[in-house]
């Protein structure tokens, strides 16, 4: 890799607009054969104490690597800004095909500019590219005063203190611009295996047959189960009900096209890790499918109306959240109307009181 670099105190967002249209084109003028990416903008505000382990996050993304990264690290009573571009480009090839470039530009800003931030990364971000706002560490100003520049927003559920800001924040920023939703594509595994499972002869017809559905989920973790039972119901045009707390756990009965679906969820005990623990689908005529987070993937069952239960593990299910964040990034140009159903009946699901 070769690195071109620029880094101000006390500047402006025109100087370092300035800076990076001069280190373009140095790299030009130099003879080597690099082509900036152009893709989309990756807006991202972060406290300055934990930047680092944010920028570990983003370096490993991979092939979903943005064009163009503007980090705002936050600090309090912080007046000026100071600011740090790089430009990293691949060596070019023995052939002479241009190497691929990607731009950081680091600024350090105090928090009580976060309610104008959009006037300092505005003449910074890319034109005409879509641009993606990701706030891990929930600067919610800095988040609706870039609202305006997004097109999509990054948002993680199963951070927030409860499911009921979960869907809320989800559903406001929507208003805005697309959600993508981390907590959603950590869940993909168990998605794409319970689906994968209905799939065998003699099981497509069974998801239309559902009648109980229980889950357990990590203390802390019940928007993981809610969006699976999102999902599930919104594919098979489930009726919802609000959950109600019994016995150690929360219970609703579902209206579904051919009979009623009762819901259980339920908290794993035991130090579980965040997200989904175990799903089990039960049907009307006595068949189950089983699904269990096992060491390195899923412990897996299947048991037909008539016959044994058969037992196996599948390996490699989960993918790390270096992947899981590249894979939001690659979905902002994307759109995925299952996740926008999935939170409209998940939201349905509440009674209006904290019980997850």
């Amino acid at each position: 890799m070769t690195d071109s670099l620029w880094s101000e105190s006390d500047t402006s967002p025109s100087a370092i607009s300035a800076a990076l249209g001069a280190l373009l084109r140095g790299g030009h003028e130099d003879g080597t054969a690099h082509s900036p990416a152009r893709a989309l903008n990756l807006v991202v505000t972060v406290d300055n104490e934990w930047r680092g382990e944010v920028m570990n996050r983003l370096e490993r993304v991979g092939r979903s690597h943005p064009s163009r990264t503007i980090v705002c690290a936050v600090e309090r009573n912080r007046e000026a800004i100071d600011a740090r571009v790089s430009i990293s480009c691949a060596t070019a090839s023995a052939q002479g095909a241009p190497a691929p470039c990607h731009e950081l530009v680091e600024i350090a800003v105090g928090a009580e500019r976060l309610r104008r931030l959009n006037s300092i990364v505005a003449p910074i971000l890319l034109a005409d590219l879509p641009t993606v706002i990701w706030s891990p560490h929930r600067h919610e100003e800095a988040v609706s005063s870039l609202a305006s520049l997004a097109d999509a927003v990054l948002v993680d559920s199963l951070e927030e203190p409860s499911v009921e800001r979960a869907i809320k924040g989800a559903r406001s920023v929507g208003q805005h611009a697309r959600v993508v939703d981390l907590a959603w594509l950590r869940a993909a595994p168990w998605r794409e295996r319970i689906a994968a499972l209905f799939e065998a002869p003699g099981w497509r017809r069974a998801p239309h047959e559902i009648s109980r559905v229980s889950l357990q989920h990590a203390s802390g973790s019940g928007m993981a189960s809610l969006l699976l039972v999102g999902w599930l119901g919104s594919r098979l045009s489930w009726s919802p009900r609000p959950l109600l707390p019994h016995d150690g756990a929360l219970h609703a009965k579902l209206r579904g096209r051919r009979q009623h679906v009762e819901l259980r969820l339920g908290v794993a005990g035991g130090q579980a890790p965040p997200g989904l623990e175990s799903v089990t689908i039960e049907t009307a005529s006595a068949a189950a499918i089983s699904l269990q987070r096992h060491p390195g993937g899923f412990a897996a069952a299947r048991r037909p109306p008539r016959g044994e239960e058969r037992e196996w593990v599948v390996l490699g299910a989960f993918p790390g959240e270096h992947h899981v964040l590249g894979e939001g990034i690659r979905q902002a140009l994307l759109s995925d109307s299952a996740y926008e159903d999935a939170l409209a009946l998940t939201e349905e699901l509440l009674p209006g009181e904290t019980l997850l």
